[in-house]
């Protein structure tokens, strides 16, 4: 098989309101349609003054806390949303099946909400691979897609 696809359970994800600020937990603020990393945290942006904080399981009550010292507002989205990792020389091919962004051309850190096969995810561009995440609700499909999708590329 070409393409690898690993679930990301339990993944912290807080949703950050910021009105003015360069950084978040030490991480420099994305631009538009990015992300930016550092120190185990993904800081993605969603929108002018919104952002998503990433980071790995059980961290969410001292990111938390770090946070509403920093922004206007902080939401624990941790449930909302699971989180794909797909890797592999085809993942790109297999995501074209489904998604109108022109991934060849989208360089490591690109950030973008889209759709996929019909499924809104937030989509970002790593530089092995790609992450998704998609709404609980659609996870069932989502996978049921991404299985079917991907049936070519295995051997």
């Amino acid at each position: 098989m070409t393409v690898d696809a690993v679930d990301e359970p339990f993944r912290t994800q807080l949703t950050v309101r910021l009105r003015d600020g360069h950084s978040l937990l030490g991480v420099a603020l994305p631009e538009p349609c990015t992300y930016t990393s550092s120190n185990g945290v993904d800081v993605l942006w969603m929108g002018p003054d919104e952002y998503l904080v990433l980071a790995e399981p059980g961290r969410q009550a001292e990111l938390e806390a770090a946070l509403s010292r920093e922004s206007a507002a902080v939401v624990d989205v941790s449930a909302q949303r699971n989180v794909v990792r797909l890797t592999g020389p085809d993942a790109a091919e297999v995501l074209a099946h489904g998604c109108s962004i022109d991934l060849e051309a989208a360089p490591p850190g690109t950030c973008v909400q889209t759709l996929l096969a019909r499924t809104g995810i937030v989509l970002m561009v790593r530089e092995e691979g790609f992450t998704i995440l998609v709404r609980q609700s659609f996870s069932d499909y989502f996978k049921a897609w991404l299985a079917d999708a991907s049936s070519e590329y295995v051997s």
